[in-house]
């Protein structure tokens, strides 16, 4: 006779007790050439133009409910090859002598693909994934934060990013 094993994880998860006091503050965002940072007055010159806003509906999400939002593409002069949602996880780690600090990309949702329609509102809405993330950490020496980053590529090839540190807790 042979012996049956097998091992399962499981997830438990208890329903909240208490409201939250966490204030949902709308994060708004604008980007245009004028707004983008680390790019020279030469390569400035040759990107087209450009104007894209939205909002984050809050920079501090419950875990267990999803990051939402919406992107508008007011004008581009160049066609718009997709827009991406990027979640980061950038762990840190700090000891007397120095600071190491590592990123690393947990989930990527295409929320918009080909020259999308000017003026329409895009969703964003992103559920975070159970077994790459969990609530944001800081103590002395140890850290675990997330960013979220807006990619848009344009068909000519330039790419922007705009990046938003959110901070996720347990409700």
């Amino acid at each position: 006779k042979k012996g049956l094993r097998k091992d399962l994880e499981f997830l438990v998860e208890m329903p909240s007790t208490s409201g939250s006091n966490i204030d949902p503050t709308p994060v708004p965002f604008n980007i245009s050439p004028d707004s983008l940072e680390n790019v020279t007055a030469q390569v400035l010159a040759t990107i087209p133009k450009f104007s894209i806003n939205g909002k984050l509906h809050k920079s501090k999400c419950p875990i267990t409910q999803p990051l939402t939002g919406e992107v508008i593409v007011d004008e581009s002069f160049s066609p718009v090859r997709s827009i991406e949602l990027q979640l980061v996880r950038v762990e840190t780690v700090t000891s007397t002598q120095r600071t190491v600090k590592e990123a690393t990309e947990i989930q990527n949702i295409q929320i918009g693909t080909g020259n999308v329609c000017r003026g329409l509102a895009i969703p964003m809405y992103m559920v975070f994934p159970r077994l790459f993330s969990c609530p944001t950490y800081a103590c002395s020496n140890f850290k675990i934060e997330f960013e979220v980053n807006l990619v848009v590529v344009f068909g000519d090839g330039y790419m922007i990013t705009e990046n938003f540190p959110i901070m996720l807790y347990r409700e």
